[in-house]
């Protein structure tokens, strides 16, 4: 991948939660947040088109438009496939996936325009799609890339299986897959799903790496404090330096908007945990001894 593809930034800000931040329908003033954030560092921005109902996006590119100067200084991450059930033209109204080539098509364009960007750097499917027609919907993401509309394919919540499939047609690589991994899920470790990712050479993204905040609870809420204050970090600091340690360096997909909470988040991730440590926090985690 080139520079500006790859994610050299200790968290990317996720964008699920912007719509409530009422304050932010002013894109002046989000203008000013993201440059703030940019100025930190933190220059990449996770999207979805079904966010809100596109809100996240269409109100990204208002503050960008304001600010034009930003625009070539933020890298974005969005994802498409899901049709929310106001969007189902038929007549159950229901929430589904989309994956086929004229749709996805349509997906990539529309988000440029709302976000304002003349490229995307990572476009990923959202959710595994049962109907995916392999070579339909490989066609239209080479196609874009081709055209310049995105960097680079990813997936998210994909099975190994699931991807390799949509490879196999594709003549561009997969580069990037974002799960669900944290201390309070770190499922994907044990089962060969985290391997086969590395494996096939995509960078993992973590979302939900704090696990909605279920790391802070019970038995290893108690355990991460204790040794948060032993090593003189904090709870969601060494939950993320834990998630850091891992091969591979998932990036953490971070959900809060809160500019004290980002700084704390990343100025108390750095902590490099010793292997010992790392484990200790694993049967917290699990609940039972390393076998």
């Amino acid at each position: 991948m080139s520079d500006d593809l790859t994610f050299d930034s200790p968290v990317i800000l996720g964008m699920m939660r912007l719509h409530e931040r009422p304050e932010f329908d002013d894109p002046e003033r989000f203008a000013d947040w993201l440059e703030a954030r940019v100025d930190q560092g933190l220059h990449w921005f996770d999207h979805a088109d079904s966010y809100a109902n596109h809100l996240g996006e269409a109100r990204f590119g208002a503050a960008l438009a304001r600010r034009p100067s930003l625009k070539s200084r933020v890298r974005v991450v969005t994802k498409g496939n899901i049709v929310l059930p106001g969007h189902d033209p038929s007549p159950f109204g229901v929430k589904h996936y989309n994956s086929s080539a004229r749709y996805l098509t349509d997906v990539i364009d529309r988000s440029l325009e709302r976000l304002g960007v003349e490229r995307l750097e990572h476009f990923l499917l959202h959710r595994p799609d049962p109907l995916m027609d392999a070579e339909d919907t490989a066609r239209a993401l080479d196609d874009a890339i081709d055209a310049g509309k995105i960097g680079a394919v990813g997936v998210s919540n994909f099975l190994p299986e699931q991807w390799r499939r949509l490879q196999a047609a594709m003549t561009h690589r997969l580069s990037v897959h974002q799960l669900e991994l944290s201390l309070a899920r770190p499922d994907a470790l044990f089962d060969g799903f985290y391997d086969a990712i590395l494996a096939d050479g995509m960078a993992p993204l973590a979302w939900s790496p704090l696990g909605g905040g279920s790391v802070f609870e019970d038995v290893l809420g108690t355990a991460l404090s204790r040794l948060a204050e032993q090593l003189d970090s904090t709870t969601a600091g060494l939950a993320l330096a834990w998630l850091r340690r891992l091969p591979g360096s998932p990036v953490p997909v971070i959900g809060t908007l809160n500019e004290k909470r980002i700084d704390h988040l990343v100025h108390s991730g750095n902590l490099d945990l010793d292997r010992a440590t790392w484990f200790a926090l694993l049967e917290e985690a699990r609940s039972h001894r390393v076998p």
